[in-house]
């Protein structure tokens, strides 16, 4: 199988989407934390019917990325009723993958993404989030200010935890520690269902944030994450090239992340996206104006043996958008797409 497109970062599946998917030529589509019924697991039941919806629109359901953070919040965070939540999405990685999606994305960041400003400028005018550590450390004992800085969208700047203050509350030794327990207890099941779970790196790549140590920051660390889960068939990525850009070193993580884990077969899906600089401060930008060369990108994953599937992710807001950036994403869609079949002309002559 060879390299595709998808879109994705959509919580409701609604004909307009799939109408886009169709009428923007990609193959499939990926949904991100969808709205299910369940407090604690979701069910095969629930899930089927967006399959086969997909389906009927000649799509192919690629992955699922991201359940309810309340899910496992307590395994993240290593407190007490983890293994009841632990055993809650061993049913729900059962469920999925009974259902038919072959990918279950995840992410190891309890207080989630972080970003300063959503408003940035960049190429044209069009607005882009971006982050920067001197705003979150001269606001280090605002809790208001920081819980600002916390997805807008999701409901959460009172449920993640945010410690104010320059000590860490959970080390990356804790972190280490949970990300272990969690991974031995649901891999088994994982590979029990033929599903893959991937892992996306922590945005943004700092060291720790509200108190909490992030640990998926760095090219180094998740090679660790890869021996922990004993080079498991079920263990992959979310290789989320933005937030390996903003990683200290730039363009030379998003290297070494596919040249090393691609000829593993371990990138399940990618996040084809950049940025502007790197932590302490970066822009999200469009596609070829950031820190790696999106060609060169593009050819180490061909190269490399990766054949899983891509979408855009976060895009600039536009002139004129919608609020989920149709714009963006079709200028993306169509970058991407004119990349691979340059690949595959280049191929075809060499």
């Amino acid at each position: 199988m060879s390299i595709r497109l998808a879109i994705g970062q959509f919580r409701e599946l609604t004909d307009e989407k799939l109408r886009f998917a169709t009428q923007s030529g990609v193959t499939g589509i990926q949904m991100n934390n969808p709205i299910l019924p369940g407090e604690t697991r979701w069910e095969v039941e629930d899930i089927r019917p967006l399959v086969e919806k997909v389906k009927a629109f000649g799509l192919v359901f690629e992955a699922i990325e991201n359940v309810p953070v309340q899910f496992y919040n307590k395994a993240m965070l290593g407190e007490p009723g983890r293994d009841e939540q632990i055993e809650n999405y061993c049913h729900t990685i059962r469920s999925v993958a009974r259902a038919g999606i072959p990918v279950l994305g995840y992410h190891f960041t309890p207080n989630s993404v972080w970003t300063t400003d959503r408003t940035t400028t960049t190429r044209g005018g069009a607005k882009a989030r971006s982050f920067d550590m001197g705003m979150v450390s001269a606001n280090i004992d605002n809790a208001e200010v920081l819980k600002s800085f916390l997805p807008v969208n999701l409901g959460l700047a009172n449920a993640l935890p945010l410690h104010t203050g320059p000590e860490l509350a959970i080390s990356a030794k804790q972190m280490w520690e949970n990300y272990t327990y969690f991974i031995n207890a649901v891999l088994p099941v994982a590979e029990e269902e033929g599903i893959r779970l991937a892992l996306h790196p922590d945005d943004p790549p700092v060291e720790s944030l509200g108190g909490v140590a992030r640990i998926f920051n760095s090219p180094a660390n998740f090679m660790r994450a890869h021996e922990i889960a004993g080079g498991s068939p079920s263990w992959a990525l979310d290789l989320c090239l933005g937030c390996c850009s903003e990683m200290p070193g730039g363009r030379d993580n998003v290297v070494t992340m596919i040249q090393h884990f691609a000829p593993l077969g371990a990138i399940a899906y990618v996040h084809f996206r950049d940025v502007q600089g790197t932590v302490p401060h970066f822009t999200e930008c469009f596609i070829g104006d950031g820190n790696f060369d999106p060609a060169e990108a593009m050819a180490l994953l061909a190269r490399n043996g990766f054949d899983g599937f891509i979408i855009d992710d976060h895009v600039p807001v536009m002139d004129d958008d919608s609020p989920w950036n149709h714009r963006g994403r079709a200028h993306a869609i169509g970058y991407m797409q004119g990349l691979l079949r340059m690949g595959e002309y280049a191929r075809a002559f060499a």
